[in-house]
């Protein structure tokens, strides 16, 4: 056996800021150096961020990619971290390839690199391409057909990226033909709730499977509406977890492990050479044959889980945050009514970037009770974000001046009124406009365009109903916990939930009970369920036929939504793609 020290840096990268995610790899490389690791490993597409969608058919960003590289490789060397083996992914080409109608244009890969004194040593590209709810792979990337092994301190290393770690087949398929004694994958793997558990129990089946250790590396941080968790962990050929990173932080994980010498591992003695292992190439390189002397290992690092309501809180966080500060925001601003849903999204955004970076104003109507304002005052003192009132009543007298309206058209006017505010503030003082809207009200189109759909992010917009009171809840027990004003009021928690556009309304007026609605909804949005199959998931028959028209007719109002967080596993954006037009309708 001989040891390896190996270093798995979770970094937070930005799409298209080559120069800063090279200074991300630099300093991250440097930290490990100086932990004493043989190796370390950055996440999928690190140099390019990632996904970068339609800029992977950029032969500019491609190209710019490809000598991001090697400029990398170069500063390392001159740093003085030449010796230290750096795995890093990028956008890579498939050199040579023929142009043909179906691929895309100019052949660019999801690849990784090789980097060791001063040059790129190894490349190789992800061979298994997810074309599947968020992922749209088959239509930027060509896919690769060789399973790097690089041999390091005597020890045989393979590299493998993301989805072929998921898929049966492929390289993984092969780390055992090659003799492989540890198994490294490079991730952009999104977070949805649950996935952490689906992830272990993968890299553990995996490892056994190829009889060598196992790991992987995530990103972590927002891009648009992914958010990533990180959660990179370290298990060994028989699946036991050995080391674990925290969730939604970045971190450099180092851990030693005993391996196998080249020629010993599982796999080795069946003629585990260079060439084809099946359908796929084992491309070999050596960085260096003896093994290390031997050391005293480093203890073992298993970050503590996250809750599952917690998990989910620090998400939509993280979302927030990260599309604020990378697309240039100094501030936000939001509409504050007193209610549960505005009400945790100004927690949010103040845990977010800060509460003296959070503008709320509050707009009451002649249909406001005094509670939703007291309310609404009492989380802006609670949470030391800024707050301003501005009354909504005569600006909607003077639009019922110009065009009297009566109805739905009076109730989705005030709303109207609310958003053009927002959005002339917005334009005045340079804040982003957060929109408050839940995945319940999204779904039976209970949101008014250019009303309160206004806004550039939507932290809860994959939030059902119920589970904004949970994370809620969740939120203020932090707080309590760790001695701390509860942010959010108990009464916007406590009380029946009202968009207050008439007297005396009630979301149940017109709505069943949220656990009623939701649990149906997750199953016809979420799963995809006919009507059949809800009567046979227990749900009243009228109500399915109801909620199903309610859902379907509000497509076009989604189109036009924010982007926010994702968090379950189909969300409305790129999980979910339906046509605006559309007559189709389950049979009864």
């Amino acid at each position: 056996m001989a040891q390896l020290r190996i270093a798995l840096a979770q970094i937070n990268t930005t799409v298209g800021d080559l120069a800063g995610n090279a200074d991300l790899v630099a300093a991250y490389a440097r930290r490990a150096a100086d932990s004493g690791a043989h190796l370390v490993v950055f996440p999928e597409m690190t140099l390019t961020g990632y996904p970068v969608e339609d800029l992977a058919l950029r032969r500019s960003f491609v190209d710019a990619s490809i000598g991001a590289v090697g400029d990398l490789a170069a500063r390392l060397d001159e740093e003085g971290l030449g010796s230290l083996p750096v795995v890093v992914g990028y956008l890579g080409r498939a050199e040579g390839a023929e142009p043909r109608y179906g691929r895309p244009p100019g052949a660019p890969q999801n690849a990784l690199a090789l980097l060791h004194h001063g040059r790129v040593a190894a490349v190789s590209a992800k061979h298994h391409l997810p074309n599947y709810g968020v992922f749209d792979e088959a239509r930027y990337f060509v896919p690769g057909d060789t399973l790097p092994v690089v041999r390091l301190h005597g020890i045989d290393v393979a590299f493998a990226i993301c989805e072929d770690l998921w898929q049966d087949g492929g390289p993984v398929a092969a780390v055992r033909d090659a003799g492989a004694a540890l198994l490294v994958v490079a991730n952009g793997s999104p977070y949805e709730r649950d996935k952490d558990d689906a992830r272990l129990e993968l890299c553990a089946r995996r490892a056994r499977e190829a009889g060598a250790a196992l790991a992987y590396v995530n990103l972590v941080g927002g891009q648009d509406e992914l958010v990533f968790d990180g959660d990179s962990l370290v298990v060994d050929s028989g699946g036991e977890l050995l080391a674990r990173a925290a969730q939604f932080e970045e971190a450099l994980l180092v851990t030693d492990l005993e391996l196998p010498v080249a020629g010993t591992a599982a796999g080795a003695a069946d003629g585990g050479g260079d060439g084809p292992a099946g359908e796929v190439a084992i491309e070999r390189t050596t960085v260096d044959d003896a093994p290390v002397a031997a050391y005293p290992p480093l203890a073992p690092v298993v970050a503590p889980r996250l809750d599952p309501v917690g998990e989910v809180y620090a998400a939509v966080v993280t979302g927030t945050r990260d599309y604020i500060g990378k697309n240039g925001f100094g501030s936000v601003i939001l509409g504050l009514s007193g209610g549960i849903d505005s009400a945790l999204v100004a927690a949010i955004a103040a845990d977010a970037i800060g509460p003296e970076r959070v503008n709320a104003v509050l707009m009451p109507s002649r249909y406001s009770s005094d509670h939703s304002v007291g309310d609404a005052e009492e989380l802006v003192k609670r949470t030391g974000i800024n707050g301003r009132t501005i009354a909504v009543a005569p600006i909607v007298a003077a639009y019922e001046t110009a065009f009297p309206c009566d109805g739905l058209a009076a109730e989705n006017l005030q709303a109207r009124v609310r958003g053009q505010l927002l959005m002339t503030i917005s334009n005045q003082e340079g804040h982003l406009v957060l929109t408050t809207g839940n995945k319940s009200e999204l779904a039976t189109g209970y949101s008014t365009l250019y009303g309160d759909s206004a806004g550039g992010y939507a932290p809860i917009k994959d939030a059902w109903k119920v589970l904004v009171w949970e994370l809620a809840r969740w939120r203020n027990a932090e707080a309590a916990r760790r001695g701390e004003t509860p942010p959010i009021p108990e009464n916007s928690i406590s009380k029946p939930p009202s968009a207050e556009l008439s007297p005396g309304q009630a979301d149940t007026d017109s709505l069943p009970d949220y656990p009623v609605l939701d649990a149906l909804l997750d199953d016809y949005v979420g799963t995809d369920l006919g009507r059949a199959e809800l009567l046979a998931a227990g749900h009243d028959p009228a109500l399915i036929d109801r909620v199903i028209r309610m859902v379907d007719r509000a497509e076009y109002k989604r189109r036009q939504y924010p982007p926010g967080p994702k968090i379950s596993r189909r969300n409305f954006g790129r999980d979910r793609r339906l046509p605006m037009t559309n007559r189709w309708a389950a049979p009864r």
